[in-house]
């Protein structure tokens, strides 16, 4: 992006130096060509600057993922309920709205709870934690751990096809959606066999 922007201005600006010999010279196809093509590079050019603002915005921002309320469904779910199991086709992610939930079998490729650091007993998943998403960039789109329910709650189903919409079409999100899922990975490599959630993010 920091050389796409750089490539467009001098895109332009030899438009604006071929579209003003074009002029001198009366080269009236010249000139019409160069004056489609300056409006449509100063678009993109608009477009991408405003991409590198929302992407460094979203950067500094924090991980909250309320704003996805509008686009899923909330669904009460009882103590003991498993939402899905490690190895089911996946299509959507949680927001966790209330309630308690854990993380068990959790396990990328050949890794598992005891190689990640998280112990058998699996990692507690709080209100405001999202959840869900690894099933979606996963080989297959399988789920990657089951999701148990330990205490009645509510949790936001977003289907992954909205949440891909939102990707491609939001740069904010597809930032913090990148930023949460490799930060919940690293954070779980390094915690303890204690480890918790933080509200706000988690990944599975």
């Amino acid at each position: 992006m920091s050389t796409m922007i750089p490539l467009r201005v001098v895109s332009i600006l030899a438009s604006v130096a071929v579209m003003t010999y074009g002029l001198l010279t009366g080269s009236m196809p010249v000139v019409l060509t160069e004056a489609i093509q300056i409006p449509f590079n100063a678009w993109r050019l608009y477009q991408m600057v405003r991409l590198v603002r929302d992407v460094e915005r979203a950067a500094e921002g924090d991980l909250s993922f309320d704003w996805l309320r509008p686009f899923g469904e909330s669904r009460r779910i009882a103590a003991g309920e498993v939402l899905f199991r490690k190895g089911e086709p996946a299509d959507e992610m949680f927001l966790i709205e209330s309630g308690r939930f854990r993380i068990e079998e959790l396990g990328l490729g050949e890794r598992g709870l005891g190689e990640l650091g998280l112990g058998k007993q699996g990692l507690e998943i709080r209100p405001g934690a999202v959840v869900g998403e690894l099933g979606m960039l996963s080989p297959g789109n399988l789920r990657t751990g089951t999701l148990v329910c330990i205490e009645p709650g509510i949790a936001l189903g977003v289907a992954y096809a909205d949440v891909k919409q939102l990707y491609y079409q939001n740069p904010e999100f597809g930032f913090a959606f990148l930023k949460l899922t490799s930060e919940r990975l690293f954070q779980g490599a390094q915690a303890g066999p204690a480890a918790r959630a933080p509200a706000g993010t988690e990944v599975i």
